[in-house]
């Protein structure tokens, strides 16, 4: 059984899954919120899912790139799940969370989450073998830039409210992937970090830190 987090942003998600299948998912919108609604939220969908704490084996959690203090919250408790039930602790990349549940495509992929200050996270994807994999690390850019970088059709999903559609919606190059793609699923963190969980593939819950884009 695996737990997963995602504070990532002003998006939370938790998920319970066990290989088989999702036992519970929840996805909601807290700005500066997430230190008040996590915990209690943690309880109630373990309760809904008829699981206690005591039956998770393996916890996976978003790292990042994402907004600093969002991200702290969501590491300090799992971190602290895994210290004290001496469980394994698995961090995987937010923007490979998005880039996991989007069809397959021949097209380039985009990657975009909120990154405070009108500024995005973008990673680009390429599709080999039938799995998204990332084309070098992340970086800060905005919509107005990313618009007008974008010369070949493109796919593009990430959190964007409907001002940054409409305006990627001009490039006939880019491809907007539907409002429900672009929604980070914590059930897809799950299925990421159990594959690394069947590799004995973990990290060090004391020193696993936040992926985190300076912007300016």
């Amino acid at each position: 059984m695996l737990l997963a987090v995602d504070t990532s942003t002003s998006q939370i998600g938790l998920a319970v899954f066990d290989n088989s299948q999702v036992l519970g998912e929840m996805t909601w919108r807290g700005p500066q919120r997430h230190t008040v609604e996590l915990s209690t939220a943690l309880t109630g969908l373990l309760s809904r899912s008829g699981i206690s704490i005591d039956m998770i084996q393996a916890v996976g959690v978003a790292v990042g790139p994402g907004s600093f203090t969002s991200l702290r919250v969501g590491l300090s408790l799992v971190k602290g799940i895994a210290l004290a039930r001496n469980i394994p602790l698995i961090g995987i990349n937010t923007l490979d969370i998005l880039a996991a549940a989007q069809p397959q495509s021949k097209y380039p992929l985009a990657v975009v989450i909120q990154a405070g200050r009108n500024k995005l996270a973008l990673g680009w994807y390429e599709n080999i073998n039938h799995f998204w994999v990332s084309q070098g690390v992340a970086e800060v850019t905005n919509v107005d830039s990313l618009a007008e970088s974008i010369q070949k059709e493109t796919v593009l999903c990430g959190e964007l409210n409907n001002e940054e559609r409409q305006k990627l919606m001009i490039n006939k190059s880019i491809l907007l992937a539907s409002p429900a793609l672009c929604v980070r699923r914590p059930s897809v963190l799950a299925e990421l970090a159990w594959a690394r969980h069947l590799q004995n593939d973990y990290d060090d819950a004391a020193s696993l830190a936040p992926i985190y884009l300076h912007t300016v």
